[in-house]
């Protein structure tokens, strides 16, 4: 049987279709839950209206769907939280779980980690949170940041503009004050939690197979001198607009200056030599979990 599991973050909802044949991406769509927040105080009734249409439609072909929420809704308020919660039960006839940070980054480390065999820095970034871990065969060392892209666009809106006008040092010197980064050094770096691989095959960056390991959800690669030569590219000169005009999802391209800030900003704390851009999220883990009962969720009671 097919299981839908639906990943709600600050500013992506990815839907993925598993089972045991593997892990399919239906969708990634934009919804600007933290931006939202921000600018109301309150999460937007509009964003989620828009995700509870979403799942509706996906109960039309799908009997088993786990709905879960990352970042901005670990953080609301405990009544918003809880009516927030009912309402989405109430309208769905689904259950919306809240990961913790740190079940979160376990969940994508092991997703992003199932063929690799020596020690890697593993990022898992999105528009509200940062999670760095140290993986040699189980996680030694973690740190989280309560601090994402969409944090970056809010100090530095013209990243979203054709041209950005800021440099990258600028971007990258604030975005190392704000991203806790364990004490580590890792050869390598791979990039998980969002649309990383996505990112790298759109925006014009280099990248060759990836030849430092063997995973079908993990097939490319790039030096760090590479990317960070790209990466000012990317900042300086590339058309944001013209990548827009080539993309399924353009709304998705809109804070990618600043994550790729805040992937150099780590690469260069940790000495990464080598970065693999992914699009694994937490699926695979969530799926195992699931299915071993071992989810660990935020338990607000929906009275």
């Amino acid at each position: 049987m097919k299981k839908i599991i639906v990943e709600v973050g600050s500013t992506n909802t990815k839907i993925d279709e598993c089972d045991i044949s593997g892990i399919k991406r239906l969708a990634e769509i934009t919804i600007r839950f933290k931006r939202n927040y921000e600018r109301n105080n309150t999460l937007s009734q509009s964003d989620i209206e828009t995700l509870i249409d979403i799942i509706l439609k996906l109960k039309k072909s799908y009997d088993d769907i786990y709905v879960c929420g990352t970042s901005i809704f670990r953080n609301l308020p405990h009544k918003e939280k809880r009516q927030f919660l009912r309402y989405f039960s109430q309208k769905t006839g689904t259950s919306f779980n809240i990961i913790s940070q740190e079940k979160e980054n376990e969940l994508t480390v092991l997703s992003a980690t199932r063929f690799v065999d020596e020690p890697v820095c593993v990022f898992v970034g999105g528009g509200g949170s940062t999670e760095i871990s140290f993986f040699d065969h189980v996680i030694k060392k973690y740190a989280g940041s309560a601090f994402g892209s969409t944090d970056l666009m809010n100090k530095f809106p013209d990243l979203a503009n054709d041209i950005a006008s800021t440099p990258l040092k600028s971007v990258l010197d604030y975005a190392n004050t704000k991203v806790n980064v364990p004490d580590i050094t890792a050869k390598i770096m791979i990039l998980a939690g969002g649309g990383h691989e996505t990112f790298a095959r759109g925006s014009g960056i280099r990248y060759k197979t990836n030849t430092l390991y063997n995973d079908s959800a993990a097939p490319i690669m790039m030096g760090i001198e590479t990317r960070i030569e790209d990466t000012k590219e990317y900042f300086a000169k590339t058309s944001l607009n013209e990548v827009r005009k080539r993309a399924q999802n353009p709304e998705w391209w809109f804070s990618t200056r600043a994550m790729s800030a805040i992937v150099l900003a780590v690469a260069e704390k940790v000495g990464a030599k080598y970065i693999v851009p992914t699009n694994i999220s937490m699926a695979y883990g969530l799926f195992m979990g699931i299915s071993n009962n071992s989810m660990t969720t935020d338990k607000l009671l929906l009275q």
